[in-house]
């Protein structure tokens, strides 16, 4: 299917049920435990005596943790109900949160933060079957886009919030508040989540897995690899980089994180409401949008007023690009989305896990903290370029039938 030429059908549109909000409460808790970080780097590294670049790296461990752990969690209980897996997920991430907030070590921290990986890769695979099973196939990117709505939420409130708390009362009572939000998340899935499997689900390991052999869920799930390092390599130090090179006061951070939180908010719910009827279209133009803002970015960060406001943009194209990048994999994984499900996780985990680590060695050679947006723009031109290839794939495929 090319890009400008998605047919435009009348369909029917359905409410986007109740469930998917309240599970989308849970996902800003697990946002803002994810990428909380970004805002609290300088006091993590003045309490446990490491650098900047190490705590950027357990941003990146705790997306290997996604990568492994979603698949690993999904195959271990694709036979429980889905309301017992989602209240496990939520249960080992508020543990993982206190014990975070007493170790005492960089290395404790890190196998922590991989434990909370492992448990909030677990919620959002099933999270998100949860959401496209609950309405019909016309409406995918739109439910997508509401759960997704919690993460752009933790942006606008969440990270800021911890941010604001860990530069007053220390880092770790950052940590006790992800935990006490992880409770309230998990009485709200207590009360809303239904008991059993759902609607006739006979999940099996073989159906779950036979969807991997078609290269076009492949070539999805690497273009979402490739764009989310590129966006990541440039949030893991922005919060530095506003500082440092930028010349903001550190009490400006939480300012920016808001409006790109905000910035965010909007691109997921334009993403949603056109994503549906034009994947393509709206793909293509997150994709070229991004590229452009981070080699702008890299490029007039030092001037003065540029960076935020470009930060902010950012924020908004990459949630434009999130619903597309979601309903897509769920279009191709047909009547097995369990593993798709948790696979597409691993995918945008491998992009947070590669983009603050090429960031972090660029910085630690010496090239300085305007280089990781500019890597992003790389990473995000050879995710252009799998689209490209996997829409070619599509217009064969459909000028085939």
């Amino acid at each position: 299917m090319a890009c400008g030429t998605e047919p435009v059908t009348t369909v029917v549109r359905t409410r986007v049920p109740r469930v998917v909000t309240v599970l989308a409460l849970s996902i800003f808790v697990l946002g803002t435990s994810e990428f909380v970080i970004t805002g609290i780097l300088p006091e993590m590294a003045t309490d446990l005596r490491v650098s900047v670049s190490d705590i950027g790296y357990l941003i990146s461990a705790f997306a290997v943790g996604m990568i492994v752990g979603a698949p690993l969690m999904a195959v271990l209980t694709l036979r429980l109900p889905r309301r017992t897996t989602l209240v496990t997920m939520l249960v080992v991430v508020v543990a993982a949160h206190v014990a975070g907030a007493l170790a005492g070590s960089y290395a404790l921290l890190l196998v922590v933060r991989v434990v909370t990986a492992f448990g909030t890769g677990g919620f959002w695979a099933v999270a998100a079957v949860v959401t496209v099973s609950s309405v019909g196939p016309a409406d995918r990117a739109r439910a997508l886009a509401r759960l997704l709505a919690g993460l752009t939420v933790s942006n606008v409130v969440g990270i800021p919030l911890g941010t604001l708390v860990g530069q007053s009362f220390g880092w770790r009572a950052t940590f006790w508040m992800i935990a006490l939000l992880g409770l309230a998340g998990l009485v709200g899935v207590l009360a809303m989540v239904p008991r059993g499997r759902g609607r006739g689900e006979a999940p099996s390991l073989a159906s779950e897995t036979a969807v991997f052999r078609r290269g076009r869920l492949w070539l999805a799930l690497g273009t979402t690899a490739l764009y989310q390092a590129g966006m990541i390599a440039m949030l893991a130090y922005l919060t530095p980089l506003l500082i440092t090179v930028a010349g903001l006061p550190a009490a400006a951070v939480p300012v920016v994180q808001v409006a790109l939180g905000l910035g965010s908010l909007a691109g997921i719910t334009l993403g949603g409401r056109f994503a549906d009827r034009h994947l393509w279209r709206t793909l293509f133009a997150a994709l070229i949008g991004a590229t452009l803002l981070l080699a702008l970015l890299g490029l007039t960060a030092a001037v003065p007023g540029f960076a935020p406001v470009v930060a902010v943009a950012l924020g908004f194209v990459a949630f434009v690009a999130a619903a597309p990048l979601n309903a897509r994999v769920f279009s191709l994984a047909g009547a097995a989305p369990t593993l798709a499900s948790a696979t597409n996780t691993s995918a945008f985990n491998v992009g947070n896990s590669l983009g603050p680590a090429l960031g972090g060695l660029a910085i630690a050679a010496g090239w300085g903290l305007t280089s990781p947006p500019l890597i992003g723009a790389v990473l995000t031109v050879g995710a252009i370029g799998l689209a490209l290839v996997a829409r070619g794939v599509d217009r064969r495929e459909t000028l085939a039938r």
